[in-house]
């Protein structure tokens, strides 16, 4: 250990001598170099490495800020996605709906003109005849029947009157009777079915022409009354009959069944005449004019003038149907 230390204290020694010589010397050299120096020795010169100098420390190259990863995009719908998308979305059509039935009826042309209304040896409210003239209109040449009545409803849903009070309906009379009369319904009842058929109920008028034609006639058939000629109470039949039954009692114009059956229906009020003296009570806008007669009933209602009236909300009986008319096309 002390050897060890000798050492380094020798070697200090000698770095600090040599260090002091190789001043003066450079001294005495330059000096003896200008001198042109003596020859003595030169002495070693002992050059202490000159430790390199540390490299500055490069400057760090900055990481790059990292990029924000972007957010994920909502994926666009592929062609596919976005057809098997609308195709989700689209509500299919219906398909064309049926077209509502036709009624397959035979209409009657009554042609324009003029004819006598009313009668002066009927009953007070037939007064006083007159002369009324019309434009040509069409009239059916039957009475609307269950069978035309119940395409009505299959097409509408309709509920008549005498159904929604919980009455009899015209149902009940419909068994094994297609082609009668419909029975049991109100004005309002008919009013619809014309309605959807495109048509109306005649007029008073349009009624009593269509029944009597131009010539003034009693019955629809002419001036003598036979109960061949429409189902009457003196037919004995108790009920309605098949439309068209007694085809030899037809109006001049063609009409059937306009004597007898049922009673029919019009649009009109049942009000007094022009130039009438009869004081009725129930003339007004209350009760709506039936004509024609029905299967129970005698001669003088079956007359081609013979007017009659009932409630049109209520009347909803056994012996009243109806008849549609249009405009002559």
């Amino acid at each position: 250990m002390k050897r060890i230390i000798y050492m380094l204290l020798l070697i200090v020694l000698v770095v600090g001598l040599a260090a002091c010589g190789s001043s003066g010397s450079q001294g005495k050299t330059g000096g003896d170099a200008q001198n042109n120096g003596g020859s003595g020795p030169t002495p070693t010169q002992i050059t202490l490495a000159t430790p390199t100098p540390k490299a500055a420390p490069a400057t760090p190259t900055p990481k790059p800020s990292p990029t924000p990863a972007p957010p994920t995009p909502t994926p666009e719908a592929t062609t596919e996605t976005a057809q098997t998308d609308t195709n989700a979305a689209t509500v299919e059509p219906d398909p064309t709906p049926e077209p509502a039935p036709k009624l397959d009826v035979e209409v009657v042309l009554i042609p324009a003109g003029p004819f006598t209304m009313g009668s002066d040896s009927g009953d007070p409210e037939d007064a006083p005849a007159r002369t009324v003239d019309l434009p040509a209109f069409e009239i059916d040449k039957f009475e609307v029947t269950n069978d035309d009545f119940a395409l009505f409803v299959a097409d509408t849903g309709y509920v008549t009157s005498a159904e929604q009070d919980g009455g009899q309906g015209w149902r009940r009379y419909t068994e094994g009777k297609g082609n009668h009369p419909v029975v049991k319904v109100t004005w309002d009842d008919a009013v619809a079915f014309c309605e959807w058929a495109g048509k109306r109920l005649p007029t008073e008028e349009e009624w009593e022409k269509a029944a009597r034609g131009d010539d003034g006639r009693t019955y629809p058939w002419g001036e003598t009354f036979s109960g061949d000629m429409a189902n009457v109470k003196d037919t004995a039949l108790r009920g309605t009959t098949a439309v068209g039954s007694f085809p030899g009692g037809a109006s001049p114009y063609g009409v059937e069944d306009i004597g007898g059956n049922v009673w029919e229906w019009t649009a009109t009020w049942f009000k007094a005449y022009e130039g009438s003296s009869d004081d009725n009570p129930y003339y007004g806008e209350r009760f709506r004019v039936t004509r024609g007669g029905a299967w129970f009933e005698e001669p003088q209602q079956v007359t081609t003038f013979n007017r009659n009236a009932a409630d049109p909300a209520i009347t909803a009986n056994d012996d009243v149907g109806f008849r549609c008319v249009r405009d002559a096309r």
